[in-house]
């Protein structure tokens, strides 16, 4: 397989975005930006170390949340899930919809689930 992770983020997914926004902002200073394109809008903002955090506003169940979700940076996610399913990994959600692009989730050999993120721009196959 040719995918290389180069870069992540962290999501969670909290009961009430409001209220995670003033922690992460004014208690812990991290400048979250509001994004638009989901109901309501969710999160994210970047460490220095070049990690994001992003943050959606669904149930937040324990063990489903904090989530690491890999960027596909050039496109061909359907060519990533495609080379995992091929390598014996579960898929847990194909290649879908997402804000901004397409996303996929699957699991390690521990069942902890990991997600794929990929921009709108890309092509979704590079094959």
């Amino acid at each position: 397989m040719s995918f290389k992770p180069k870069s992540a983020s962290i999501v969670y997914y909290v009961s009430d975005i409001e209220r995670t926004e003033t922690f992460y902002n004014q208690t812990l200073g991290l400048g979250l930006e509001r994004m638009e394109g989901a109901e309501p809008f969710w999160l994210q903002g970047s460490l220095e170390g070049g990690l994001e955090l992003i943050f959606f506003q669904q149930e937040a169940v324990r063990g489903n949340t904090p989530a690491i979700i890999f960027t596909v940076p050039d496109g061909g996610i359907d060519d990533v899930v495609a080379d995992l399913a091929t390598n014996g990994v579960t898929i847990v959600t194909p290649v879908s919809e997402a804000p901004g692009g397409w996303s996929a989730d699957f699991l390690d050999p521990d069942g902890f689930g990991i997600g794929l993120w990929q921009s709108e721009e890309f092509p979704r196959s590079l094959k």
